[in-house]
């Protein structure tokens, strides 16, 4: 079984999304789309794989720690999972702890019938919530945020199923994409400000839900489009109907989609997320420019930016570094002897192209600055002459509450250095950054609006778009201390 390794160096030095959803209604097999769909998102979330069907009589669900394949590749797990509407979820935990009690799709049997509910997102007043809920009698069976909508769906006054829905989310705040089944149908929706993604595709007569557009280019499903911030759709049969139960608010989708969290062959806004970066890229070449002989990506991530950087600098673009894709998860032991072989397991130096040479090193952002530290070092180490560092989004300086997870404000570099001491920490010969105006011209904006700007950026500028209860309240909830759960 392949699952996330925290003495992964590499990877525990990027930003994660919380999750990925995927859904299907009216599909013979759905859950076997699902799982192809789930296989295009697991970029999005690395810990856990679920999914849910419905054959019309009974909810049927499959869930386990790890990645997709190996769990969901069998003909008996798809075979099990009957029906012609299902949903699944990939699962990076910002809420919660890594066990299988909170992989979702979550499901529970309220009075209206079967409910289940894949979330990409974060409550950000999850625990002021649970916590009035545990005081009214509720009983909780795990420590994820997206619970708390279940109980405040069993215990709505409302009389259907969507208004009671409804009447859950009009008590929530933060972030979340939402696919829901019910015996009456599928119901797919945004937060009002849109902040976590959603689409909206079709395969025949079949109507299917993803966090990104990749996932229907997987499946063959024709894009239709976004879902809106703050909209609801219905499916029911071969009825589609939307809802808008919150009113018009601007949106503020999170900028770090175009960043690093979607994948470049996503549409995003109806804007290529490969095109954005590369745009990112050349905007930070003419903020940023270098005397070098060459601009190396940090792989994957960073190299639509460093193409980008390339074409607008006129400096070659080259593999300087490459990384290995078959490096397992589970084989590296956490002692002190092999920890710090986390970076090189993953990427090695392209010695005989950088020795002697100056070189632009392009990624797309800094977090707690080791994996930058490592690199560098292993650049040098190969004879680079120098080393410059160039980063396709502004300083990290803010932690996020919306369904990214980002470590305390404490361990990031950028809340604690200014970019001169950051620079002197990881040992380049120089370091900068894109502007946040820089990164909004690469959308096509002449900059970023001071009053209300058309993204969220707070993990950047601090300007959180939404009330974050939890924070101010400093609730901590228990975790379930009489209950050990066993990872299968």
């Amino acid at each position: 079984m392949l699952t996330t390794n925290p003495f992964d160096v590499a990877d525990g030095d990027k930003l994660h999304e919380e999750c990925g959803v995927f859904g299907v209604s009216g599909s013979e097999g759905a859950a076997a789309l699902v799982a192809l769909g789930l296989h295009a998102l697991q970029h999005r979330g690395q810990e856990a794989a679920g999914i849910t069907s419905f054959d019309g009589h009974e909810f049927h669900t499959h869930r386990a720690m790890g990645h997709v394949a190996g769990n969901f590749d069998r003909d008996d797990v798809i075979f099990a999972l009957r029906g012609n509407v299902a949903c699944g979820h990939v699962r990076y935990s910002t809420t919660g702890e890594t066990a299988l009690r909170n992989v979702q799709p979550l499901y529970a049997d309220l009075a209206s019938g079967g409910f289940a509910i894949a979330h990409n997102g974060n409550i950000s007043n999850a625990m002021r919530i649970r916590r009035d809920l545990v005081r009214r009698g509720s009983i909780f069976q795990s420590t994820s945020d997206t619970e708390t909508i279940i109980h405040l769906v069993a215990t709505s006054n409302y009389r259907t199923v969507v208004d009671k829905f409804i009447d859950a989310l009009k008590q929530v705040e933060g972030a979340y994409s939402l696919i829901v089944m019910t015996p009456e149908g599928m119901i797919a929706c945004r937060d009002p400000l849109g902040i976590r993604p959603l689409v909206m595709g079709k395969l025949g007569d079949a109507v299917i839900f993803a966090s990104e557009t990749v996932a229907l280019d997987v499946c063959g499903a024709e894009f239709v489009r976004s879902i809106d911030p703050g909209e609801l759709v219905i499916v029911k049969g071969d009825q589609i109907t939307s809802h808008r139960p919150f009113g018009n608010v601007a949106p503020r989708p999170c900028i770090f989609e175009y960043v690093y969290f979607s994948r470049p062959d996503s549409i995003s806004e109806d804007r290529s997320v490969y095109t954005v970066r590369k745009a990112i890229g050349a905007q930070l070449a003419i903020e940023s420019p270098v005397d070098a002989d060459l601009v190396i990506p940090v792989p994957d991530s960073g190299t639509p930016a460093a193409l980008g950087y390339a074409q607008q600098s006129g400096i070659p673009f080259e593999l300087g570094i490459i990384r290995s894709h078959y490096v397992g998860r589970t084989f590296i032991q956490p002692s002190s002897e092999v920890r710090h072989l986390g970076v090189k397991l993953k990427h090695n130096a392209n010695r005989a192209l950088i020795k002697g040479k100056k070189i632009v090193l392009i990624d797309d952002s800094i977090v707690r600055g080791t994996t930058s530290l490592k690199i560098v070092q292993m650049m040098r180490d190969a004879g680079a002459a120098e080393v410059h560092m160039r980063i396709a989004s502004p300083p990290t300086r803010h932690s996020c509450f919306y369904g990214v997870d980002t470590p305390e404000r404490g361990k990031l570099l950028a809340a604690n250095m200014n970019i001169e001491e950051m620079n002197t920490y990881i040992q380049a010969d120089s370091l900068a950054f894109v502007s946040i105006d820089g990164l909004y011209k690469a959308l096509g904006e002449p900059c970023r609006a001071d009053i209300r700007p058309s993204h969220c950026d707070a993990c950047f500028t601090g300007d959180y778009p939404t009330k974050l209860t939890d924070q101010d309240d400093v609730v901590q909830i228990d975790q379930f201390a009489l209950l050990a759960e066993r990872m299968v």
